[in-house]
């Protein structure tokens, strides 16, 4: 089996909450990144995330000790489900795969923070148990009644084609009848001081087409997808291959038309420089969510809005495809390289 339907799309960042507001900042509301505490009384701008929709699905008093980052994915989920109309539908049969970069970020430095004030007594279990990448993951499950298997995959800008490799693989063993896949990364003020000293204080503009000029700013968020099995009709199409590799084993053929992972980071930018055919039509999305690893869990979520609104989207300046032509028939790829030459690449089609 090599397609898969998406029946549900559900996203949460810096330009709102669902699928609707993804699709307003890429028809040109673009959200514009906010001065963001990054350690010693400085700032970076960041397109930071709101998740206090998620009280519309799941009751305050369960969320009192779950932390920014689960509430992320959580939103997320819900989302998705809530865009499939799969909001009561039996979760048995339901997997999960969660993909992230930088994982629970700031809940890793507060229980570092309380062990280095409080040694190992007085470190908090609170902050301990929601640090670990795969609590997301379990508190989906948890809080959504989801008793199949779950997952979480870290492969910095490569996780989100590797969980969706992960769900293809339970989809076609029928391990599951559906898999909710998500990408979620959050911003912390010790993220902001590492950026300020690695790349500097960003200019609050991101070019994702000027490759050779370091522009990136972070972003978090989540993004979420419902997948089914390719014989189920969908309304948002259908992901019909998932590649990832490295450059030292070859680029395979490029579909005609792509949206592109570049996000700002030099490092990165010089492969698509030297990589991309010139006939190929490119757009990015970065500017809508900002710099994060599960940026390709973005890019496929608005690939996949594309494919259910039949029209094609330039969310930035530089961008060859044009806004407002039909998606048609032709494939639209999902192009991500990483700093070492690594590439993932996913192709949506109607």
């Amino acid at each position: 089996m090599t397609r898969l339907a998406i029946q549900g799309v559900g996203a949460v960042g810096g330009f709102g909450c669902g699928v609707e507001a993804l699709q307003r900042a890429l028809a040109g509301e673009r959200p514009i990144p906010l001065p963001t505490p990054a350690g010693e009384g400085a700032s970076i701008p960041a397109l930071l995330a709101d998740e206090g929709g998620l009280e519309a699905f799941v009751p305050r008093r369960s969320l009192r000790r779950i932390d920014h980052f689960s509430r992320l994915a959580l939103l997320g989920a819900c989302l998705a489900l809530q865009d499939a109309g799969r909001q009561d539908a039996d979760r048995s049969r339901l997997g999960v795969v969660i993909a992230t970069g930088w994982g629970a970020m700031a809940t890793t430095f507060a229980f570092l923070h309380s062990f280095l004030q409080g040694g190992d007594i007085c470190s908090s279990p609170t902050h301990f148990s929601n640090s670990v990448h795969n609590a997301a993951a379990a508190n989906v499950s948890i809080q959504l009644g989801v008793t199949g298997p779950s997952l979480t995959v870290s492969q910095f800008e490569l996780s989100v084609p590797s969980a969706l490799l992960t769900a293809r693989r339970w989809l076609a063993e029928e391990r599951v009848e559906a898999v909710l896949v998500g990408g979620v990364d959050e911003y912390c003020p010790e993220l902001g001081y590492c950026w300020r000293r690695f790349f500097g204080t960003p200019d609050g503009d991101l070019r994702p087409f000027e490759f050779d000029r370091q522009s990136a700013f972070p972003g978090e968020g989540a993004a979420f997808l419902l997948l089914e099995r390719g014989d189920r009709e969908s309304r948002y199409g259908y992901l019909t291959d998932i590649q990832q590799g490295n450059l030292a084993g070859g680029l395979p053929p490029l579909p005609p038309r792509l949206l592109l992972g570049a996000d700002g980071h030099r490092a990165c930018g010089a492969f698509y420089q030297r990589q991309l055919p010139a006939s190929v039509q490119t757009s990015a999305g970065a500017p809508v969510w900002g710099s994060l690893p599960v940026g390709p869990a973005f890019d496929l979520a608005a690939a996949a809005l594309a494919a259910r609104e039949n029209r094609l989207f330039a969310a930035t300046t530089g961008s060859t495809l044009v806004a407002g032509e039909p998606f048609g028939e032709e494939p639209l790829g999902c192009l991500k390289f990483g700093r070492g030459g690594d590439f993932g690449l996913l192709t949506v089609q109607r």
